[in-house]
């Protein structure tokens, strides 16, 4: 079958939908479309024909798509979805269908994975919704198979929608196809950027879901719901090998899974694995604050320069609120051992969950200047549907809107759509800001930067160079 897989156009720019939290980015970050690239590996390795177009990171606009699609002539084609730009998916998605009034058309994605029946509704032309995981299901549907008898799905009817079933999940990660032959098919490197990393970089994914109960994060209860499954130590580091290969120009691979560190022994593993394999590049993981310094010195020998980490708070009531599952003197003893063994830290923080008060946020603040990552990052919540926490605040009527366009600004930024007690949206915004600019902007960072850049102009230096010119403008304007 020929099949085109597609990242639509969204506000013609650089769209992040790949992300946990897709907007345009004030970085300039540029996801790699994995979950689709995963897909992609896995038709062709079945001997179908695939075009995949990432249409934000090479510049594919909504009136260019459907002349493209035209020429492939696709038998099926899978459109990606994400909760802000969802109103203008089903619009591509009525293009696609005018243009291709035969082909099957399948969505996937978090949004559509929470809410196939209302999506439906709006996208009676759709034939069908793929829910969570959807490698194995869209490969049957690729093979002809009737949708109504391949699980994963809720496909349209002229009675409705129906549910075919939970998806079928892939559990040996190793039986995947390698995301970086995909990419050298299909997509370029310099497309894509991560601020925290050296550019260009390739991302790759080691395991999928997790064990950790985090009320905010999707991924793990709308798309990975199945449980925790990881790769084996030796086809990760066989993957840096061919990512190396292939791309000659890259300068770091990012780890992009939801908690690479669920295990510090298997951490050990993987790393003292691409470390055996030759690897030459640096790279950077998410992990949380429960990694061992064991742990911390095998990553930093096998080439990792960078931890990404959620501290999300400095109040332990907001932690404990989110389900975290961390103290805030853990994510002390995690910047104390990242420091000794010489790792890099980015560090992640939040505002809004339940709870917050302007003393929590405040405790934030000043635990992100104590804990002094090499970079930060403050985000007003977004709550995504599927998640336990956008049930909460919809339940308690703390989301001003259900209009999903609003999670983004006009300018395509993140939007906060939550209103606590005694905290309105707007001052969430304006703490972030706020907060940004004190980290950012006090002289010890600035000096710590330019010495950083000073001693390795060509590495961290040209990575200083670049994230900062994605990002004075927002810095300085202290815009949403």
């Amino acid at each position: 079958m020929r099949v085109a897989v597609v990242n639509p156009p969204f506000m013609d720019r650089r769209f992040s939908r790949t992300s946990r939290s897709p907007a345009i980015v004030k970085s300039g970050t540029m996801y790699w479309p994995f979950w689709l690239a995963y897909l992609v590996g896995g038709l062709e390795r079945e001997g179908h024909i695939v075009l995949f177009l990432d249409c934000p990171a090479r510049g594919i606009s909504r009136e260019h798509l459907p002349g493209v699609l035209r020429d492939f002539k696709p038998e099926m084609v899978v459109l990606d979805t994400s909760t802000p730009s969802i109103g203008s998916d089903i619009q591509v998605a009525g293009l696609i269908r005018a243009t291709l009034p035969e082909a099957r058309l399948v969505l996937v994605g978090t949004h559509v994975s929470a809410l196939p029946d209302q999506v439906l509704a709006l996208a009676p032309f759709v034939d069908a919704v793929a829910v969570g995981e959807y490698d194995l299901s869209l490969l049957r549907v690729a093979n002809r198979e009737e949708m109504k008898s391949v699980p994963g799905l809720v496909v349209n009817t002229p009675d409705g929608p129906v549910a075919t079933g939970p998806p079928a999940l892939v559990r040996d990660l190793d039986t995947l196809p390698f995301l970086a032959d995909v990419y050298k098919r299909h997509l370029r490197p310099e497309d894509y950027f991560f601020a925290a990393a050296r550019y260009p970089s390739v991302m790759t994914i080691t395991s999928r879901g997790c064990p950790f109960k985090c009320s905010f994060c999707v991924w793990p209860q709308v798309l990975h719901p199945g449980g925790y499954r990881a790769r084996s130590p030796e086809n990760v580091a066989e993957e840096f090998a061919l990512i190396a290969r292939y791309f000659p120009q890259v300068r770091e691979i990012v780890i992009e899974d939801d908690t690479f560190s669920v295990d510090s022994e298997r951490v050990e593993a993987v790393s003292a694995a691409i470390a055996a394999g030759g690897n030459r590049l640096p790279w950077t993981a998410n992990t949380r604050a429960n990694l061992s310094l064991s742990a911390m010195k095998t990553m930093k020998s096998a080439g990792c320069r960078m931890l990404v980490v959620g501290y999300e708070s400095g109040s332990q009531t907001i932690l404990n609120a989110v389900s975290k599952g961390t103290t805030v003197r853990q994510n002390l003893e995690f910047s104390a051992r990242a420091r000794k063994a010489g790792l890099l830290v980015h560090g992640c923080f939040m505002v809004g969950n339940p709870g917050e008060t302007r003393e929590t946020m405040e405790q934030t603040l000043f635990m992100a200047m104590k804990l002094k990552p090499d970079t930060a990052q403050f985000f007003p919540i977004m709550a995504y549907p599927g998640t336990r926490l956008y049930e909460k605040f919809h339940r308690e009527g703390c989301l001003r809107t259900d209009d999903f366009s609003q999670w983004l600004t006009p300018d395509g930024l993140h939007n906060c759509v939550v209103d606590l007690p005694g905290l309105p949206a707007e001052e969430l915004v304006s703490f972030c800001n706020q907060a940004r600019k004190k980290f950012y902007l006090r002289p010890s960072y600035l000096a710590s930067k330019m010495l950083q850049s000073l001693l390795h102009p060509a590495t961290e230096g040209r990575r200083n160079l670049k994230a900062f010119g994605t990002f004075r403008k927002h810095l300085f304007r202290g815009g949403k």
